[in-house]
């Protein structure tokens, strides 16, 4: 299967004189080597390993990194990899079910819709057509200390931001997922993606049968 990966970027004015923010990808390993993150991407490791991270998983067939970056300083990030293998959604081994995994934004750069920006670049010309995209939303991961959100109000922020790029809530038995009414998994299957596929899936998301 191919992973189409066609380079795209532009320009965000920073507010007030800072200089403009880059939003570019999928970028190559070797790009990602010539930058250093900015000290608050720090919620999932330490921003050099988490620098690691994004080199390791833009060298990956099917994986693919989108930035935001001030001159040579990433300030934000999106991942899309293939799920864990230690997750549910790893099993069937699918080769077109893609997860959007990590995304960060630097405390100083929120604000600035590049979130949305970073996504939706994701999916420009059609790159993620031939694939299921999905990712799983868990409170426990949202940063509601610095953004003063209530979970309720945090969840609402990432559906309409999944929603930019026609993501669409789907219900599942997975138990994480169901641990807490506010959790939940979205979902985007492109217009090139074989029902067989979308039935595999649908078999991941439900395995209570009586559920499904």
């Amino acid at each position: 299967m191919e992973h189409r990966k066609i380079y795209h970027s532009l320009t965000v004015q920073a507010a007030g004189d800072g200089p403009e923010i880059v939003v570019e990808g999928p970028v190559t390993p070797e790009h990602l080597q010539t930058l250093e993150m900015h000290k608050d991407l720090d919620s999932f490791r330490r921003p050099k390993d988490q620098l690691e991270a994004l080199i390791e998983i833009a060298g990956l067939p099917e994986g693919r990194i989108i930035i935001s970056r001030s001159m040579n300083t990433i300030v934000g990030y999106v991942t899309f990899h293939y799920p864990d293998p230690i997750e549910r959604w790893s099993e069937g081994n699918m080769i077109d079910l893609i997860e959007l995994g990590a995304i960060e934004m630097a405390d100083d750069y929120r604000g600035l819709g590049l979130g949305k920006k970073m996504i939706q670049l994701a999916f420009s010309d059609e790159q993620l057509e031939n694939v299921i995209t999905f990712t799983t939303e868990y409170y426990w991961h949202w940063d509601l200390d610095k953004t003063g959100l209530g979970v309720w109000d945090y969840r609402k922020m990432m559906e309409k931001l999944m929603k930019s790029v026609d993501m669409e809530w789907c219900a599942t038995d997975d138990p994480e997922i169901c641990s807490h009414p506010a959790n939940c998994l979205m979902v985007r299957v492109g217009k090139h993606v074989p029902l067989t596929s979308v039935e595999q899936f649908d078999h991941i998301r439900f395995q209570r049968r009586f559920m499904y």
